[in-house]
């Protein structure tokens, strides 16, 4: 029985948790909450070592190995605090080390380990339990175990699928086969984890034939994750972490069943619920729906209409005579893409809008809502080289704003800004909301070469006689833009 004053506890740290992520919700707060979901983190776990269970454990196992370890405080704690420790030290390398660019393969990891976490603890509780032919009253407990393995273990290999995806390792490619044995291992898992669960209520307890069973259902769920992530494309990952993060979250809450623990069911329901109205909100800023995104396979095959403009040619231009432009300009909106995040180029962005701005010319950035491989990638880029919040603009609000602009500077946003999504009925982004950079009365496109982004399609807007491009690094780029604005 866990203390009364351990299940106050825990609610004052999902107090915490829910008042950080509303923090969250604004980039001015933003920081804040994150601190005090944090340190609603280390309040949890620290209360939990106060607990009776932990502290003095009254559990039997029949190996003589684990009942030894369980019941020898030094090498239990030592366990326990060694687990700590390494943990904590590749957080914070992680926390130190990534990159900005690499930021979205760390929320990946991160979710995979999460929901990793969740299956291994319910998949330890399951075999902990079943270990006796019949364990009385472990049937109320079955359903939670095996939601929270079933969940966990797509969301451990499917994020470990995306993760290579977007680091590289894996073509971004849709990587197509047979759908029917995606539907097999799901109806596997489903099915043979159903049974585990009838079963321990037809028993009264976990009984031993089922492990058998249930490390079948955990098998078919593993190889479900990759299934299910294999086959969508990269231009789709943003919506896929986000997916993934909601999974992560309720694994956890079932998990706190599992455990009886308040504050992993309070915690785990709060990130499965905000990552799902997340998920609902990236679909909506590309017009399609879950299902199609799952199971379309779009994104990155090249198998879209590839669409030439007007039949033209693409237009360069110079830094010096793009500088110009810029500098005699009233009003300038900065379209910043993962071409900007590639480059490590937000830092010169934001010098060259406080140049822009000393010499009188309004500046503004256009953020769409899946540029990027994660959601709010472009905020958080631009938020480490200190651009003002006040600056920031999602797409609703900067959109009006484009017909009064007199350049629209482009840094690698492709397929956001691409205009085939209003009028070309054959494109695979067709109906999906686009900043209206082509309603600008001149346009700047920076990107590292004449290749098609992520999506793989052509963008028309590069065709257009307002449009100029300008080729090449943009970090380096950026540098020389400048310069050349401050001699003009």
């Amino acid at each position: 029985m866990i203390p009364f004053y351990i299940h106050a506890i825990y609610i004052i740290a999902a107090s915490m948790f829910i008042v950080g992520i509303k923090w969250m919700n604004s980039p001015v707060t933003a920081r804040k909450g994150n601190q005090l979901s944090a340190m609603a983190a280390i309040l949890a776990v620290a209360v939990t070592f106060l607990n009776p269970s932990l502290l003095h454990p009254a559990l039997k196992v029949d190996s003589p190995l684990v009942d030894a370890w369980l019941h020898n405080d030094t090498l239990r704690w030592a366990t326990v605090f060694s687990g700590i420790f390494v943990g904590s030290l590749i957080g914070f390398v992680m926390a130190r080390t990534v990159k900005m660019t690499d930021m979205p393969q760390a929320v990946a990891i991160f979710n995979g380990l999460g929901g990793g976490a969740a299956a291994l603890v319910s998949v330890a509780t399951f075999l902990g339990m079943a270990q006796h032919i019949v364990l009385q009253g472990a049937e109320e407990s079955a359903l939670s175990i095996v939601l929270g393995t079933l969940i966990g273990s797509v969301t451990f290999t499917g994020s470990m699928i995306a993760f290579g995806k977007l680091q590289g390792w894996i073509s971004g490619r849709p990587i197509r086969f047979p759908r029917v044995l995606l539907m097999l291992l799901g109806a596997g898992a489903m099915l043979l984890a159903g049974y585990v669960v009838v079963a321990s209520y037809r028993h009264g307890g976990l009984v031993l034939f089922d492990r058998t069973l249930f490390l079948g259902a955990f098998a078919c769920a593993l190889l479900f994750g990759i299934g299910l992530v294999l086959p969508i494309g990269g231009a789709d990952m943003p919506v896929v972490i986000s997916l993934l993060n909601s999974f992560t979250g309720t694994a956890a809450a079932f998990t706190g069943f599992v455990l009886g623990n308040n504050v992993l069911i309070i915690g785990g329901a709060l990130v499965g619920a905000s990552g799902f109205i997340l998920t609902g909100l990236m679909c909506k800023a590309m017009n399609r729906n879950l299902v199609n995104v799952l199971f379309g396979a779009f994104g990155g095959d090249g198998s879209g209409a590839s669409v030439a403009g007007d039949g033209g040619t693409e237009l360069e231009t110079s830094v010096d005579d793009a500088a110009i432009m810029l500098s005699y300009a009233q009003s300038v909106i900065i379209v910043p893409g993962y071409g900007l995040a590639v480059a490590q180029a937000q830092h010169g962005v934001q010098k060259l809008a406080e140049i822009l701005e000393k010499k009188g010319v309004s500046v503004k950035y256009a953020i769409h809502p899946v540029a990027g491989r994660m959601p709010g990638h472009m905020n958080v880029l631009l938020a480490e080289a200190n651009v003002p919040y006040s600056l920031l603009f999602d797409m609703e609000d900067i959109n009006p704003e484009f017909e009064k602009a007199d350049v629209a500077l482009i840094i690698g946003a492709n397929d956001v800004t691409n205009p085939s999504a209003r009028t070309d009925t054959n494109s695979p982004i067709f109906g999906m909301p686009i900043l209206d950079c082509d309603k600008a009365k001149n346009v700047i496109v920076m990107k590292r070469g004449r290749g098609k982004g992520f999506a793989g399609i052509e963008n028309p807007l590069y065709f257009l006689p307002g449009t100029r491009m300008l080729f090449g690094d943009a970090k380096k780029t950026i540098t020389a833009l400048v310069t050349a604005v401050e001699e003009a």
